[in-house]
């Protein structure tokens, strides 16, 4: 499968984005799906994840996870191919490259850990300014 995301950019401090991934080469339904994200000099974390149906997601890690939820939504259209990351009072800390990725297919529910994800999308540059 090859992914496709797009959406990043420049944004104040509070402000919103939403980034798209666009899948193609094979059915998206099949594919559990995430987000991760990639600031300067830090390794890829997790931001978010969905099941292949949509009706479970996760967000963050132990430190971040409440953040993230109250304030990414992570969704998906499967009839679209295309899965969203809606991000809403960004912070500056949030600035980061963000990944789209879809998960070994034989995995269920959503997935948090880097090593189930076997396709990346190519990154979408996100700054948010203070």
């Amino acid at each position: 499968v090859q992914l496709q995301a797009s959406g990043g950019g420049l944004v104040q401090a509070g402000g919103s984005l939403r980034l798209s991934c666009a899948a193609t080469g094979r059915t998206l339904s099949n594919y559990p799906m995430g987000w991760f994200r990639q600031a300067p000099g830090k390794e890829r974390t997790f931001v978010a994840g969905i099941s292949r149906g949509g009706g479970s997601q996760k967000y963050g890690d132990s430190f971040n996870g409440d953040s993230l939820r109250g304030r990414f939504t992570i969704s998906r259209d499967n009839a679209e191919s295309t899965v969203y990351l809606q991000m809403d009072r960004l912070k500056p800390e949030d600035t980061a490259v963000y990944f789209c990725a879809a998960a070994d297919e034989t995995r269920l529910g959503a997935r948090r850990d880097l090593n189930d994800y076997v396709y990346w999308g190519q990154g979408t540059q996100v700054t948010v300014s203070s």
